[in-house]
């Protein structure tokens, strides 16, 4: 799974934002405001991963259960795919 080009993360006012630039903000208007969490499983993204490894990280950078830690990147990647923002690529 991989950002789609097109979309990036900004840090304005300590709030965590995904906008649309170039070509893509002429299909996408608007922000997605994102939580720390949800910023960092947009870095992890961006740079490309599985399911598996997603879930990894989490573990690995947040205290939360297995099953807590699913439940985040379910929704986040529910979300996210909703809005066009990532690819299964």
């Amino acid at each position: 799974m991989k950002t789609k080009k097109g979309f990036m993360l900004r840090s304005v006012g300590g709030r965590h934002i995904v906008v649309a630039v170039g070509k893509a903000s002429e299909e996408f208007n608007g922000l997605i405001t994102l939580n720390d969490s949800g910023a960092f499983l947009w870095n992890a993204l961006a740079e490309g991963c599985t399911y598996d490894e997603l879930l990894q990280k989490m573990l690995d950078t947040y205290e939360v259960s297995e099953m807590t830690a699913r439940a985040g990147i379910d929704q986040f990647l529910e979300t996210a795919r909703g809005a066009g923002l990532i690819t299964d690529d």
